[in-house]
C-alpha cells in the first residue's frame, strides 16, 4: 500500500504492530506502537485516531518524541468500548494509526527559553512529547521544570522516568506530588495548583506548559497569572470528540474553531477568544 493511496484516502489508517506495553497504573497503559510503513513523523503536541479493528477508533495523544525512529507510544486510560478494547490486545497484535493531527506545541518559537510544564494525572501524556523534544535538543531550551501529581502514588505515570532519568539531567527539576499519601510516601503532598504557587517559578524568559484534569487546568491558571505569566506564554490542551481529525464531522468545532485543525494547543490568550460557555 503506497503513500499516494494514504493522501488520497485520509480515512485510511496505517498499520502498526504493538511492540511493547508498560503498565503504567491499574487503568492506565502505555503502547509503543511500531509502523511496517516507514513513513511517519509528527511533532509534539499532536494526536493520532487509533483504529481497533472490529472495536472502532478513538483519538490519542502522542506522549512520546523518538526523532527518526519509526514508532511512537501512546499511553491509554481505560474508560470506554475502545479503550477498554485496546487493554485487551497484546504484544505483537496489530493497530491503525490515522493522522498525525492537529497543530504542534510551538517548539521554534520557545527556543532558548526556560519550560515550565505542569500536568496532573494522564494529562502528562501529550507534555511528555515536549518534554522528550526539549532533552533531546537539551542546548536550544533553558532550565527545564517539571511538576507532576496524581491522585495518589499508584496513579503516577512514567515512573522511571519521572524519579530515575528526568531528575539527573542538567538543568532539570522535578516536583511530584499527591492528593492523597500512602504510609511509605515520602514525597510532597497537595494539589498541584497549590505546589505550583508554593515552588513560585520565575515567569521571566520561561513558557509554561499544563495538561491534567479541567479543574487542576482551571486553578493552575489562576495561579499562572498571579505569578505573572503572560496569556501568550501560557499554553494548554484542549479535548473534544475528535472522531475524524480533519475538520470535516464538525464534532469538535468551538465557535469557529475545530480542535482537531485549530487545536488543540492553545494559548491562553488564543482561549479566550472562544465562546464564552466553552
Amino acid at each position: 500500500m503506497n503513500n499516494l493511496y494514504h493522501l488520497q484516502n485520509p480515512y485510511l489508517p496505517r498499520l502498526a504492530s504493538i511492540e511493547k506495553i508498560i503498565q503504567e497504573t491499574g487503568d492506565i497503559k502505555t503502547f509503543r506502537l511500531t509502523f511496517l510503513e516507514k513513513d511517519f513523523s509528527h511533532l509534539p503536541g499532536q494526536f493520532v485516531e487509533l483504529s481497533v479493528f472490529g472495536s472502532g477508533e478513538a483519538p490519542i495523544s502522542i506522549s512520546s518524541y523518538f526523532f527518526g525512529e519509526n514508532y511512537l507510544e501512546l499511553s491509554i486510560k481505560k474508560m470506554g468500548k475502545v479503550t477498554s478494547y485496546i487493554h485487551s490486545l497484546r504484544i505483537g497484535d496489530k493497530v491503525g494509526l490515522r493522522g498525525p493531527y492537529g497543530n504542534t506545541f510551538p517548539v521554534e518559537r520557545i527556543k532558548g527559553q526556560n519550560l515550565l510544564f505542569i500536568g496532573g494525572g494522564i494529562g502528562l501524556a501529550p507534555l511528555r512529547s515536549l518534554i522528550h523534544y526539549s532533552l533531546l535538543k537539551r542546548d536550544d531550551f533553558g532550565k527545564i521544570t517539571i511538576i507532576y501529581g496524581a491522585r495518589t502514588p499508584e496513579d503516577l505515570v512514567f515512573k522511571e522516568e519521572l524519579f530515575n532519568i528526568w531528575p539527573g539531567l542538567k538543568n532539570t527539576e522535578v516536583h511530584i506530588t499527591v492528593d492523597l499519601a500512602t504510609n511509605s510516601w515520602q514525597g510532597k503532598v497537595g494539589v498541584v495548583p497549590k505546589i505550583l504557587k508554593e515552588l513560585n517559578p520565575s515567569p521571566e524568559n520561561t513558557v509554561a506548559f499544563t495538561c491534567g484534569p479541567p479543574i487542576m487546568i482551571k486553578y493552575t491558571l489562576d495561579v499562572l497569572k498571579d505569578l505573572n505569566f503572560p496569556e501568550e506564554d501560557t499554553v494548554t490542551t484542549l479535548e473534544m470528540k475528535m472522531k475524524c481529525g480533519i475538520g470535516k464531522c464538525g464534532r469538535c468545532n468551538i465557535g469557529d474553531k475545530y480542535i482537531c485543525l485549530d487545536g488543540p494547543v492553545f494559548t491562553l490568550k488564543e482561549l479566550k477568544t472562544l465562546p464564552k460557555e466553552y
